[in-house]
């Protein structure tokens, strides 16, 4: 960061204005930058929708959806109305929120002609904004509060954000052009995070078919041709003891016993864990101590419950060192007791389609699916050579190294826009127009 723009962040960060700065209701932002309020840029369209266009959702992370949402993508209590004239027509350009979830900063810019829901508003730019613009300075957090704070309801889930509420919120805009710059310098950002993340999903899909194929035993390895043996889990593998504290019993710090989560295990764990990362939470000090069995090397952790069929998602323990951790909320604690398995192998392979393929008759609920001890017991496990789990272990956790090397990357580039909407759309750095 060059002299000049450090300078001007301590100035604004201690309340001072830097040369050509002023201060508005908005903060201190550059002085050729103009005060408006919504209703100034945007009025309301209130165009009925019809079968020829898709329907479009906002969400809070990624915006508007550029077309048609799949019905299976639809969150459950989400309904499509067949009567296509309820819903509100929304053009290239129109800025989109919706009202009981506008508080959260779900609100985008159209890119493409569309209909929405009848919860949602609708409003069409009068050309004082560009439209790529707000729909980068929308989300900003100090917009988002703004929104929150015009919304009415008793509690946050209750929150609605109407349109003659909408219209008096403040916002301080650069000149057009500036505005446009800016617009282009974040969509080069986001082109850049959009395809380091459909990078990592090829090689997400590249790695899923390499397990398909080599921890069935449909693709050798050229070395290796030995028959593989088909063992029962009972007979190779014990059950533990884990724990039922809840996320509330959970902390951040990872200095204490760390506490393996169920949830955990479907969004943050790859197959074979190293016990020894400080992203694994730890349990509060009371809940410490209560703890009566902990995890070793080797362990495997199966998460018994989820919403759907992939109940029975595993992770295996390795290098757990002097950490103390244990097995949590709807989870299995299972160790191995016989010397067939190399450090991996039973991550990665009660983890592959063949496996899991054995549990789904077993996984049952309505609300709520789960697999049963009593159930699990019946699988069977495929146990090669000593020596072909090991190649096979170390070609997937390359795969794996891999996609965490790219995810790393896609982090940093995520931090980059952060950065540069922090900057750009607070005017504490200009660009050239």
């Amino acid at each position: 960061m060059i002299p000049e723009i450090k300078n001007r962040i301590e100035q604004i960060q201690q309340g001072k204005l830097p040369t050509d700065y002023k201060e508005t209701n908005a903060g201190i932002v550059p002085v050729d930058w103009t005060e408006v309020c919504l209703g100034d840029i945007y009025i309301e369209r209130k165009e009925a929708g019809n079968d020829m266009l898709p329907l479009l959702m906002v969400s809070i992370h990624s915006g508007v959806s550029d077309g048609e949402v799949d019905e299976e993508s639809l969150p459950k209590k989400v309904k499509r109305i067949e009567d296509k004239s309820q819903y509100k027509r929304a053009a290239v350009g129109d800025l989109v929120f919706n009202m009981m979830r506008a508080w959260q900063g779900a609100v985008g810019t159209v890119y493409t002609e569309g209909m929405v829901s009848p919860a949602y508003i609708v409003a069409k730019p009068i050309g004082l904004a560009n439209s790529q613009f707000m729909n980068y300075y929308m989300k900003t957090s100090r917009m988002v509060y703004a929104m929150r704070r015009q919304s009415y309801g008793v509690t946050d889930f209750r929150l609605r954000l109407y349109w003659d509420s909408f219209t008096p919120i403040q916002c301080v805009l650069p000149p057009i052009k500036e505005q446009q710059k800016i617009a282009e310098i974040l969509t080069v950002q986001d082109k850049i995070i959009e395809l380091k993340e459909k990078l990592i999903t090829e090689k997400q899909q590249q790695k899923k078919y390499l397990m398909q194929q080599l921890l069935s035993g449909r693709k050798r390895l050229p070395e290796f041709n030995n028959e593989w043996k088909k063992v029962q889990f009972n007979d190779v593998l014990a059950f533990g003891s884990t724990n039922t504290f809840s996320r509330d019993n959970m902390q951040k710090d990872a200095a204490g016993v760390r506490n393996i989560h169920y949830g955990d295990i479907f969004v943050k764990y790859h197959e074979v864990l190293d016990g020894s990362c400080n992203i694994i939470p730890s349990l509060v000090p009371e809940a410490s101590r209560k703890v009566k069995e902990y995890v070793s090397n080797g362990d495997i952790i199966i998460a018994d419950t989820a919403e759907d069929t992939t109940a029975g998602k595993t992770i295996e323990i390795q290098n757990i060192g002097a950490t103390k951790m244990v097995a949590g909320l709807h989870t299995m604690l299972c160790r191995p007791i016989c010397d067939y398995f190399v450090s991996g192998w039973l991550g990665y392979f009660m983890n592959s389609e063949y496996y899991h393929n054995q549990l789904i008759p077993y996984i049952a609920g309505v609300k709520v699916m789960s697999i049963s001890k009593q159930n699990i017991i019946k699988t069977h496990l495929l146990v090669p050579t000593k020596q072909e789990q090991k190649e096979i272990v170390s070609l997937l956790s390359a795969a794996n190294e891999e996609i965490n090397l790219l995810q790393q990357s896609l982090e940093q580039e995520r931090q980059k826009k952060k950065a540069l909407m922090q900057l750009l759309l607070t005017g504490i750095v200009r660009v050239n127009v």
